[in-house]
């Protein structure tokens, strides 16, 4: 058999004929799949909610991905019970029986991935590598988690001892019982999967909530775990608004530690809001305003292909993705050229199509957010490339923009505020220490990147930059692009709540907590 091919955000190339024709087969089940009516999961069993609501697909609204159904507040209650109810078993457990039921769901997910990948595509407007990339991380995450605890004996440790032979003394840690998973549109499988591993391999049991227009991409991570035997109730499922799923699993009791990715308004509301009696874990990841740091001895063609890469991958939908740039004065007009001259070769349109790397924006409000932006960058500073919204032929039944390049005074607010578009901000700066103070000025530090050939420079951003995720000459992505056990991913400051990222060896104890056993014989 030949070795599977391996697709990571780092994979730069396209021309794998085999990769495409495994897509295309992949694509063809997909599409068998979409219009379908999707239940939510309680305690192992479909469940229907009040009413229902559908996804289209922001490629082509007049794709409907399927109808889902909308839980209610009742049918969260239900299932923090369910989970509750099962999370005695799965605790007790033999902690590699628990990881061998996670591996199972990692190899169905590989098995899977080019239905999957396709099925996230049409639902949220990936290119192939991107989808194909997400579902791979999915599935690494699962075994790298898996891996982790397996490496750490399932965190039951021995102590010192103070001299008497008969007093034994052990660390283990324990879980804390139920966890909620709220994940996000933009990497609706991986953001779903990692959490999800994390607290189910430490003997918590889940009650998982997907982004809406992420909904699809959450049916299939729990149809995987189904069918690798993860016992009923164990694994719950239940799709819906915020205002009311989401609600209930911030300030229902039974829920002893969440997870949420998403806005800062949201995380930081969460935040504040979830413990009442006494503290509870609450992760939080909350994006980010990501800088790009180019200095007058950086090579500028790494840089623009770098930060074009970043700024543009899956329409700048990444909380990691690089919407701000500081370049030295010197080398600004190379750089900008060299950027202008990337940008015009992106090539827009359907994504499931192979020559296509950029698909469209979510939904109608992330268009208006980026000609907002546009508008204001016409006022204020410059728009060297893109700007338009696209409507000919069949792109105007989706939504497409412009990759756009501007540039702007460094205190303008475009430099500042998150947008979640493809548009990146350019500012000429004097020094890297100018650019690194403005960098750290922003409530957000998730993760940043330099380009120069000065090791001094380079020391100098890595020992002052205020971000959790740090990249230096990268030409695969400015300041995207990390993968489970390669690039830890967490924030700092108004990024992220814990100071311990995922894709590491140090998140799956933030589900646990620890236990000292002293024993007298």
């Amino acid at each position: 058999m030949a070795e599977r091919i391996k697709i990571t955000y780092a994979t730069l190339r396209n021309d794998n004929e085999e990769l495409h024709g495994l897509y295309e087969a992949g694509l063809a089940r997909a599409r068998t799949r979409l219009g379908a009516y999707h239940q939510n999961l309680v305690n192992g069993i479909g469940r229907d909610g009040a009413g229902t609501f559908e996804i289209r697909s922001p490629i082509d609204d007049r794709v409907l991905v399927g109808t889902f159904a909308k839980g209610t507040a009742d049918d969260v209650r239900d299932a923090i019970a369910a989970a509750r109810a099962a999370q005695p078993a799965w605790r007790a457990m033999p902690w590699r029986d628990r990881l061998a039921v996670l591996r199972r769901a990692a190899d169905l997910i590989s098995e899977r991935q080019m239905e999957y990948a396709a099925l996230m595509a049409i639902e949220v407007g990936k290119n192939r590598l991107e989808a194909l990339g997400e579902v791979e991380e999915a599935a690494d995450l699962l075994r790298y988690y898996a891996g982790v605890f397996e490496g750490n004996e399932g965190y039951d440790h021995p102590m010192d001892n103070l001299g008497d032979a008969a007093v034994h003394t052990r660390s283990i840690l324990r879980p804390f019982g139920v966890f909620a998973v709220i994940s996000p549109f933009n990497f609706p499988m991986a953001l779903s999967a990692g959490p999800s591993a994390g607290a189910l391999a430490g003997g918590n049991t889940v009650v998982f909530k997907p982004a809406s227009a992420g909904a699809m991409s959450g049916v299939l991570l729990a149809e995987a775990l189904t069918d690798a035997g993860i016992p009923a109730g164990v694994f719950n499922l239940v799709m819906g608004p915020g205002a009311t799923v989401g609600e209930e699993l911030q300030a229902n009791p039974g829920i002893d530690g969440i997870v949420f990715t998403g806005s800062f308004d949201v995380g930081f509301e969460l935040f504040r809001r979830f413990s009442t009696r006494f503290p509870k874990p609450c992760i939080v990841e909350m994006g980010g305003k990501n800088p790009a740091i180019v200095t007058a001895r950086a090579d500028l063609e790494e840089a623009a292909e770098g930060i074009m890469r970043s700024a543009f991958g899956f329409g700048g939908q990444k909380c990691s993705a690089n919407s701000r740039v500081y370049v030295e004065r010197p080398v600004r007009d190379e750089l900008v050229r060299l950027l202008v001259q990337k940008t015009e070769k992106i090539t827009i349109g359907d994504p499931l199509v192979r020559e296509n790397w950029l698909g469209p924006v979510i939904d109608a409000r992330a268009v208006e957010r980026h000609q907002q932006a546009v508008v204001e960058a016409r006022r204020d500073g410059r728009v060297h490339i893109g700007g338009e919204h696209l409507t000919e032929g069949t792109l105007g039944h989706g939504f497409y923009v412009e990759p756009t390049v501007v540039e702007l005074p460094v205190t303008h607010r475009l430099l500042r505020d998150e947008l979640f578009v493809p548009l990146t901000a350019v500012a000429v700066v004097d020094s890297l220490g100018e650019a690194i103070t403005l960098a750290n000025e922003s409530a957000f530090g998730l993760t940043a990147g330099v380009y120069s050939e000065d090791p001094a420079e380079v020391e100098q951003f890595l020992d002052e930059i205020e971000a959790g995720v740090l990249y230096v000459n990268r030409r695969a992505g400015a300041t995207t692009g990390a993968w489970p056990g390669v690039q830890p991913f967490g924030g700092w400051k108004g990024s992220g709540s814990t100071g311990k990222a995922g894709l590491s060896m140090y998140y799956p104890v933030q589900f646990m907590r620890e236990q000292s056993h002293t024993v007298v014989d």
